[in-house]
């Protein structure tokens, strides 16, 4: 799991597959949190990481206000 409220919209074109990862829980805000091509039928550990790490630290940045 990226985190909680986490979610992707999927898109496929003729040159591959992609992934918009996002979390819409926040009443201020949209996040995108992480955008690729996916080259594979699974979504890499690196993505996973990047996704969860942005998400990390739209939670904290808001836990500043």
């Amino acid at each position: 799991m990226v985190g909680a409220g986490t979610k992707e919209i999927r898109i496929s074109l003729n040159d591959g597959w992609f992934r918009v990862m996002y979390v819409a829980k926040f009443p201020e805000a949209v996040y995108v949190l992480h955008c690729f091509k996916k080259k594979t039928s699974t979504t890499s550990k690196q993505d996973k990481e990047i996704t969860a790490a942005r998400y990390k630290a739209v939670v904290q940045e808001r836990s500043k206000k």
